[in-house]
């Protein structure tokens, strides 16, 4: 690895930073990871890094210290590059979009304090300051807050993340393998454009080495409507259920009362409005080469046998 040894992954217990975290321990760089649930059990914490020839460490664990910036740029200092996968899927309780804003300038901000070289900030397609929805009003603002920065950068926008242990395609099979009726929200003509979630972390360590400040999308070589998208997943788990077209009021109603029986936010209205806006489609060209079909046919035994609960992964203790 370049320059210092010390890699930083914010939320390496989450899904892409724990990609992101494994990749660097596999090539040999000390890494630590800052995150909102310190104790929380990880397959990524019983990996150590590889190829260094020294005694084996393990994944550096340190809590957010969002409330005490400098607190938070002291575990910052020495780092080499920072990932920055930290934001919130929806809103819950204390935890709320504009608090992910705050918290994220506050990170951008030490990150300059401490000295960090680069900063790799994984953000998504189609951002907006206009934006209705708050997911990509705040992803905007934040880029902002790191162009402004004077650190170098790395921005990936990924439009929806698939692979082992994902939540969207995951628990669309698990629907599709347990109900009679899947719904599809309107049409289901909008289009969406999945993109493996390797190749997105190999992605932004490959750019974390590198010095040119970049913005670029992240995205598949494969573009599907939703209900192509649910109709090969369908295929592909053997499923029986019968696809219905709902209005999105309808559809967004029964997802919270499937939300409710499970104990979970199933879907929310506004990812229903981003989706039904093609804004998990990119209008760059393709980034990563994994195909979504031929990553389907390997997994497809397995995707959906358990239900992946997004509340058990962000918002509970375990």
């Amino acid at each position: 690895m370049s320059r210092s040894d010390l890699h930083i992954v914010t939320g390496a217990f989450g899904y892409l930073g724990k990609h992101i975290a494994q990749l660097l321990l596999a090539r040999g760089a000390r890494v630590r990871t800052l995150t909102g649930h310190p104790e929380r059990p990880s397959p990524v914490r019983e990996q150590v890094r590889g190829g260094c020839g020294g005694t084996p460490q393990p994944l550096e664990v340190y809590p957010f210290h969002f409330e005490d910036p400098r607190a938070l740029a002291a575990s910052l200092r020495g780092a080499a590059v920072i990932y920055n996968t930290y934001w919130v899927r929806f809103e819950r309780g204390p935890t709320t979009f504009e608090r992910a804003i705050a918290n994220s300038r506050t990170l951008v901000r030490a990150a300059a304090e401490a000295g960090v070289p680069r900063f790799v900030h994984i953000s998504i397609t189609h951002p907006s300051e206009d934006s209705p929805l708050p997911y990509f009003h705040g992803k905007t603002v934040v880029e902002r807050a790191v162009f402004e920065s004077g650190l170098s950068y790395a921005i990936l926008r990924p439009t929806v993340l698939f692979g082992e242990g994902d939540v969207l395609i995951n628990n669309i099979a698990w629907l599709l393998r347990r109900l009679p009726v899947f719904g599809v929200f309107g049409s289901g003509d909008y289009r969406i454009q999945p993109v493996y979630v390797g190749d997105v972390a190999g992605l932004a360590v490959e750019l974390g080495a590198s010095t040119e400040d970049v913005v670029a999308d992240t995205a598949g070589p494969e573009v599907y409507t939703f209900e192509e998208l649910v109709n090969l997943i369908r295929r592909r788990v053997r499923s029986r259920a019968a696809i219905a077209h709902l209005p999105a009021g309808l559809a967004l109603a029964a997802g919270r009362l499937l939300g409710w029986l499970l104990r979970d936010v199933l879907v929310t209205r506004d990812e229903i409005a981003g989706l039904m806006a093609n804004l998990l489609v990119s209008n760059q060209p393709p980034r990563c080469p994994t195909r979504f079909s031929e990553w389907l046919k390997g997994s497809g035994d397995e995707l959906g046998r358990q239900y992946a609960s997004e509340l058990r992964r962000h918002f509970r203790s375990r």
